[in-house]
């Protein structure tokens, strides 16, 4: 039997007495998008911080490739393929574009010299959308480029595994319509992606499956079709039909 690319079995998070995160499960296959939606406080942005390292659970097992990495610090979580976006960006403001990514070009998992990263630091600029800006100093780039030297960055440490923390937040139409494609082209690239998104016609669009969290607990998950349908869903998170209709 093939073993997901992710594991994500029965993880739980506390702060204090409050419940973050309580026995959340769910699997992702290799060269999937997988999206998570819930409404404000259900605890996505908290189960991207027990994926990526930021945050150790309280229980549970976060598995990639097979292997338990829950509780991993950050740089050990990035070392063995996965890397994530926030949605508050910030890059280093006073570093140009091109030097942002290069940071991430040699700290990330791929070895080589400085001009072979400068060159792969290059192409996801221009994969990204900001070969033009190289040498634009971060603080002097609008949102959705800051966005996009974000996606970059996180693309520098060669992940198998992308966390996308509501890269469409703040996008006009055509911009999320040219983030899509992005994320599309990706995946075809041969990378996993997991998104958090508010956009929910998004998510619909882009995922194969997805996953809903309510007050800390899955609620559903599945085709986007039969989620839509779910009178959980409808209840918790689209927002229940007038009586009557």
């Amino acid at each position: 039997m093939t073993v997901p690319l992710l594991e994500v079995e029965r993880v739980s998070k506390w702060f204090g007495g409050v419940r973050a995160v309580h026995d959340v499960s769910f699997t992702l296959e290799k060269g999937a998008i997988l999206g998570v939606m819930g409404p404000n406080g259900s605890g996505k942005t908290t189960l991207f911080n027990l994926i990526a390292g930021a945050l150790r659970p309280d229980g549970g097992h976060i598995r990639l490739r097979g292997t338990d990495i829950a509780g991993m610090p950050p740089h050990r979580v990035c070392a063995r393929g996965i890397a994530r976006t926030f949605q508050l960006v910030r890059p280093f403001r006073e570093l140009t574009a091109r030097e942002n990514v290069l940071v991430g070009r040699l700290y990330g998992r791929q070895h080589g010299s400085t001009a072979q990263a400068v060159t792969e630091s290059d192409r996801l600029l221009h994969l990204v959308g900001l070969e033009e800006r190289a040498t634009v100093p971060a603080m002097h780039l609008t949102l959705v480029d800051r966005k996009r030297l974000e996606l970059a960055r996180a693309l520098a440490t060669a992940p198998e595994l992308l966390l996308l923390d509501e890269f469409l937040a703040g996008l006009n139409p055509v911009e999320t319509a040219s983030a899509m494609d992005l994320i599309r082209s990706l995946r075809d690239q041969g990378v996993t992606i997991l998104m958090v998104e508010h956009i929910v016609w998004a998510l619909m669009d882009l995922c194969g499956r997805l996953v809903v969290l309510s007050a800390g607990e899955k609620i559903a998950e599945g085709a986007p079709a039969d989620v839509a349908a779910d009178p959980a869903v409808v209840d918790a998170y689209l927002g229940a039909s007038p009586a009557g209709t």
